[in-house]
Parts: C-alpha cells; structure tokens; sequence
C-alpha cells in the first residue's frame, strides 16, 4: 500500500465519528433515527439498526477511538510488511462492532457479535509465526466462540418467546418475559455470552492472554471496544429480563468476584501491558457489577464511567507502546527516570493515569464518586458492593501510579536503547484522550447531557434527568474516595512487597489458563484416540459404530416419551402382509447365502416389495425411485460379481452385529408406530400446498419440496449419487485401463 494511503482509514473512521457526533443533539431530544430492510421474510428477520444513547455512546467510541487507533497503528508499523493486513483486519472489525452496537434486530445483532469473535482471532494472532499468538488467539477463538454459541441460542428463544426479533419491542416485554417458563435459561445463555466476551470470572484469562496481540489492537480491542460488547449486551437487555433475583444476583456477584481478583492480579505483574489488561478485566467486572445494581445511581456510573474508561485506558495503552518504541521496554522494573528524555510521553501517562486513578479534576474523580453512589443505593447488598468497590478502586490507584509515575521518576535502570518521545504521529493521539478526560472532568454537565443521560434513558427508561458536578459535598462517596486515595497510596508504596507475595506458587491456587489449557489438551487427546479407533480404515467398524449410536440414540428417545412403549397391534390385509413376510424371508437369505447371485436376487425381493408397500399406500413417486435404485443396484453388483473372487465357504456369524441390526430394526418399528397412534398434524401439508404454485410455480408438490424447498438437500443427494456412480464406474473400469505406451 502506498504510503499515503495508510491513512485513508483513520481519516475514514475520523469523519464516520463526525456523522455520529452530528447526531447527538437529535438523540438527546428523543429523535430515534431508526433503519430496516426486510432479511428473512419468512422468519421476521431484519437488518435493522437503531441509534439511541446506547448504541451512540459505543458507537462514539468505537469510531473515534478507532480513528486515533488507525493514525497510531499506520505510524507505529511504518514499513511493516503487513500493515496493510493489520489495517484491514482493523477495519473489518471496525465495521461488526458498529453492527454490533447500532443492531435492533437480535439476529443482525449475533451475526455482527461473530464478526468480532473471528476479526478478534485474526488480529490476536497477528504475529502468527509465534506459538505464543497463535496460542493466545486460539484461547479467545474457544472461549468468546462457545460463549457466542449460547448467546445465540438465547436470542433465538428471547425472539420466539417475544414474537419478534426486534431489540426496542424486546425492551417493553419485560413483564412477558419474566414469567415465561424459558426465563432462566434465557437469563444463563444470555449472560454466559456476556461474560464469555467481557472476559468475567471464571473466562478472565482468555484477555490479558490476548496481549500477545501488537499494542494498538490491544488498545482498541481489549479495552475500549470489544471487550465492552458483553457490557453493552447486558445493558440492551436489562429493560426486558433484568430486575429479577437471578439477573441482579448474577451480575452482582460474578462482577464482584471478578473486580477484586483482577485488580489483584494487576498488581502482580511487570508487564505494563499485561496490568493495563488486568485492570481492564477489572473495569469491565465493575460495569457488570453495577449493571445488576438496579438504581438510577448505579446506570449513571456506568454510564459514566463507559466514557471514561475508554478514554484512559486506550490512552495508557498506546503509552506503553510509546515506551515500548521510545525505551525499548514495557518491563516496569526496567523503566524509570525517563521524565527528562521522554516528557511528552511522561505527560500523557500522568493524565490518563489521574484519571484512572479518580484524582480530581479529571473525569475519572466524577465516574468513581458515582460508583460510590450507586453502589451504597443498591437495594440488594449496598455494603458488600461498596467494599469490593472501594478494594477495587484502592488497587486500581495503585496500578495508576505502576503505570504513570514508576517508569518516569527514581533510579534509571539500564535500558535497551537510549530513551526519547516518539514521533507526534504516535503521541497525538493519546495525548487528544488524555486531554479529553481532563476537559470533560472540567466541563461534565456536556457529558451529561449529550452522551450519559441518553444512554442512561436506553438502559432504565423513564429515569430523569442526572447533572454531573466535581464537587457534591462532603458525603459518604467524598470519604470513600479519600480511603480509596490513601489504601492505594499504601499499596504503592509497598509494591515490591505485595508482588512479592502474589508471585509466590502457592498463590492463587492453579491459574484458570493452566486448567484451560489441560482441558484443551485432554480433549485433543481424547480426539486423536476416538478417531484413531473410530476411522480405523475398516468399513465394518465404521458401520457397527454408527448403527449402535444411532440405536441408543432412537431407543433412548423412545423410552423417555410419554407414549407407550409397546405399540398396540392392528389388523394387516392380507396382500400387504404377505410382502412383508416375503422381504423378511428375502432378507434372510441375504444373510445366509453362500451364493453372491442368489444373495444379489434375493436383496432385489427386498428392495421390489418395499417398492410396493409404497405403491400401497399411494407413494407412487418414491416407488418408482426405489425401483430404479434397486436395478441400478442390481446391475451394478451383477456386473461387479464377475470380478469377486468365490465366496468362502464357512460360515461368519458375529453375535453383536446381529443384536445391533435387530434392536436397531425394533427400535425403528416401535418409534414409527408410536409416531403414527399420534393424530396427524396437517401444518406442514397445507403449508406446502399452500406454497407450492404462488412460491414455487409448480403443481406437483413432491416436486416442488425436492426441487425448491430442499433444493440444497436434493443437490446434496445427487452429488452423494455422482460420486458414488464415479466411483461405481472406476471400481469396474480398474483392470480395463491400459498403461503408458499400451496399444489397443
């Protein structure tokens, strides 16, 4: 790509953030833009997007993050062989997420959801030529992949349960959906593709593993955007299953759990990346936390503290890569007295890290004096939330300073390469979001108005109106924070010690990645062994194997129904009964023949008088079928048994096959006579009569079901036919072919 071009996408994203932004005024008054196209007609399926405060809120983010995240990355890979990769994969991620966010159709919104999960794993693995990334993408791939298969299910029963599939009807079935007899499942699958995403206990590690990822995808991905997806989920589906024991106790406690241990582990590490990751994972378990808290106080804090979190974390992000470009190290024990030969660099992490740290008067001070208020208004455990928040925070304090004051004042450790600011295509960017956590902690009442109260409308309808102000009085938030102040000025002062201890073995107990990663290993074991024994290059195996499943599976369908397990007998007319008796009795000769060709004639009995029970009960299309298969069939073998060698003459009785065959027999004729006592249901019949001649201009409706309706089906079978006839055609043709230079 030419150079110029390289910053096509960040001047693209750049003026996407503008149209957004042109439309805050509307939205903050109310005016919805709304879009629809009809997708699946048939199942009242559509793209239809919808922008109300919530989806502006990450949609704002997304591409005006996304615009400085582009501008960092075409500077921080100049010359890199696959920038042009990178930015593509940027893009198209880019592009799900503001699907994703903007949906208000619950399939549009999965589809979009996925395209995050596979763009997420292309650009971990970005560096795939190292174990660690391919690892590492593998990980997010199983973890956010099974997470997403659940949330898929869940939407597919929200929408049948509801009647629609649309998010804003959805919100107003909150009453519907409680009492449904579905809601608990709905609930689980719902949140376990939340949590699964938003990297909650016990699925945390998959996210700071993502760190293998180059910095600025990191900056993006797993910490201002998709990461948040499970965030915004659970907020789009609060108005319609929250308020209830299960989703406030669910999201409070798993939340809980998951922002103290994170911030914990945050300040175990060394890695600078690795604790902005820790500390994200702590952020996103604070938001969950609060989303369960079911008061106007704490849909405020999260609100709020969307907006800034973002803005700090992705700016303390794309510091560590300047220190990383600028010292050749993100090692917060191989950094420091850098203030002198990287000011602009010290300035930025200083900015962005009082915010995060909640030191007045960034906006940080306001979105943790506001966790405060929402957790002591939080009507189910206000203490217990309020004590994992302040430890939280407290940790969280200390990791600011980890970030922003270690590496830039005290002793200088020998660095790698001597120390300077990067370029200002690398440090504009960063710098903007750090001034910008400053500016809006200056200036809240805009944040409000335009941004927070519209989302929190979206996630609490009827909420009035919140003002945003630095300074409340002194209050019980006001204490909180100067405890939060002084236990992280302690936990940083005694940070050497503190790591100390959290690095010893014993800690923790076994790390979830080690018991993953033995899972994962297990499982491919187990893999490698059931394919060794089960495609053992035998066909007999092969057979003996599906059959037996298949005959568990049809009995153990059958003797946990309601319907009776003896069928009852009727009375058979004459003529019918007779071809059944001669098809066993054929059959049985098949078994017992020491003759391929009176075996082969009696096969073609069996094949003639079910052609027959079909013509019996008036099937006269697949009779006709059968009976062309059976010559084709005959034909074939026939000729093929001039090749065969005599058969032996002993004789080959294997017990287990013939147990597999006849409780495979009976389980089929007790399943299908159970089905028939049933009175038929003529939904399907009239459908396709119905549908027939309008949808598929055709009379005769067995045709139109094979040729339209399952046309994909019948394509299938006739190529499963082709190749078998290939096949057929290279097996009787092998001795005939001449070789090289043979004359006819």
């Amino acid at each position: 790509m030419p150079r110029l071009l390289t910053f096509l996408p960040a001047v693209v994203m750049a003026a996407v953030f503008l149209w957004f932004a042109q439309v805050l005024g509307p939205v903050a008054a109310g005016n919805i833009p709304e879009w629809s196209w009809m997708w699946v007609e048939g199942l009242g399926i559509e793209l239809a997007f919808r922008l109300d405060g919530l989806s502006l809120i990450f949609a704002l983010m997304v591409s005006g993050i996304g615009a400085i995240i582009f501008l960092y990355t075409s500077v921080y890979f100049k010359g890199h062989e696959k920038l042009t990769r990178l930015l593509t994969l940027l893009a198209l991620f880019a592009i799900s997420m503001l699907g994703l966010v903007t949906a208000d159709d619950a399939i549009t919104l999965f589809v979009f959801w996925e395209g995050t999960t596979v763009t997420s794993f292309l650009l971990v693995g970005f560096d795939h030529e190292k174990q660690k990334a391919r690892d590492a993408a593998l990980q997010a791939l199983i973890v956010t992949g099974v997470g997403g298969l659940a949330l898929m299910a869940g939407l597919i029963l929200i929408g049948f349960e509801a009647g629609t599939f649309r998010l804003s009807e959805i919100a107003l079935l909150g009453d519907t959906l409680a009492t449904s007899a579905l809601y608990i499942p709905i609930v689980i699958l719902v949140l376990l593709g939340a949590f699964t995403k938003s990297a909650q206990f016990p699925f945390h590690f998959w996210l700071p593993g993502a760190m293998a990822a180059p910095t600025p995808v990191s900056a993006y991905l797993h910490s201002a955007t998709m990461v948040k997806a499970g965030v915004y989920l659970v907020a789009r589906m609060s108005p319609a299953l929250g308020g209830t024991e299960l989703w406030i106790w669910g999201l409070t406690l798993f939340g809980a759990v998951t922002m103290v241990w994170a911030s914990v582990l945050a300040l175990k590490q060394t890695d600078l990346k690795l604790m902005l990751a820790y500390t994200t994972v702590m952020a996103l378990g604070a938001l969950m936390m609060f989303l369960g808290g079911d008061s106007k106080y704490a849909t405020v804090g999260v609100a709020t503290f969307l907006v800034v979190h973002a803005m700090y974390k992705a700016a303390l992000f794309l510091t560590v890569g300047l220190l990383d470009k600028g010292a050749g190290t993100r090692e917060v024990t191989n950094l420091g007295g850098l203030a002198r030969s990287m000011p602009i660099t010290m300035m930025i992490a200083l900015l962005a890290g009082l915010s995060m740290a909640g030191f007045p008067p960034f906006l940080g001070f306001i979105g943790k004096e506001l966790k405060y208020e929402g957790a002591l208004a939080v009507m189910s455990e206000p203490l217990f939330v309020a004590t994992a928040a302040l430890l939280a925070n407290a940790m969280m304090v200390a990791a600011a300073g980890l970030v922003a004051i270690s590496p830039f004042w005290g002793k200088t450790p020998k660095s790698p390469k001597p120390a300077k600011d990067p370029s200002i295509g690398l440090w504009i960017g960063p710098m903007m979001l750090a001034l910008m956590g400053l500016g809006f902690g200056l200036f809240p009442d805009l944040l409000a108005k335009y941004i927070v109260n519209p989302t929190v409308t979206s996630i609490a309808p009827g909420t009035a109106y919140v003002k945003l102000k630095l300074w409340h009085g002194i209050n019980v938030p006001l204490v909180l924070s100067l405890i939060t102040f002084g236990l992280g000025f302690v936990l940083y002062q005694g940070r050497f010690v503190i790591r100390a201890a959290l690095n010893r073995p014993t800690f923790g107990g076994i790390p979830a990645a080690v018991v993953f990663d033995a899972g994962l290993a297990s499982f491919k074991r187990f893999a490698s062994w059931s394919a060794r024994t089960v495609q053992g290059g035998k066909m007999t195996v092969y057979l003996r194997i599906s059959f037996a499943v298949l005959t568990i599976l049809i009995w153990g369908v059958h003797l946990i129904s309601t319907d009776s397990l003896v069928p009852q007998p009727e009375a058979i007319a004459l003529i019918p009964l007779v071809v059944v008796l001669l098809i066993a009795a054929s059959a049985f000769v098949v078994l017992i023949t020491n003759s391929r060709l009176f075996g082969l004639c009696a096969l073609g009995v069996v094949g003639a008088g079910i052609a027959l029970i079909f013509t019996f009960y008036s099937a006269i299309d697949v009779a006709i079928t059968q009976i062309l298969v059976e010559m084709l069939v005959v034909i074939i073998l026939a000729v093929a048994l001039v090749k065969l060698p005599a058969m032996p003459v002993e004789r080959n009785f294997r017990a287990g096959d013939a147990l597999i065959a006849t409780a495979f027999g009976v389980g089929v004729a007790f399943v299908v006579v159970a089905v028939l006592a049933h009175p038929f249901d003529p939904r399907i019949t009239e459908f396709y009569e119905a549908a027939s001649l309008p949808d598929a201009f055709g009379r005769n409706v067995v045709n139109v079901i094979l040729v339209d309706f399952r046309a994909l089906d019948t394509l299938g079978e006739v190529a499963v036919v082709l190749i078998a006839a290939i096949a057929a055609v290279a097996a009787l043709t092998a001795g005939k072919i001449r070789k090289s230079g043979e004359k006819p």
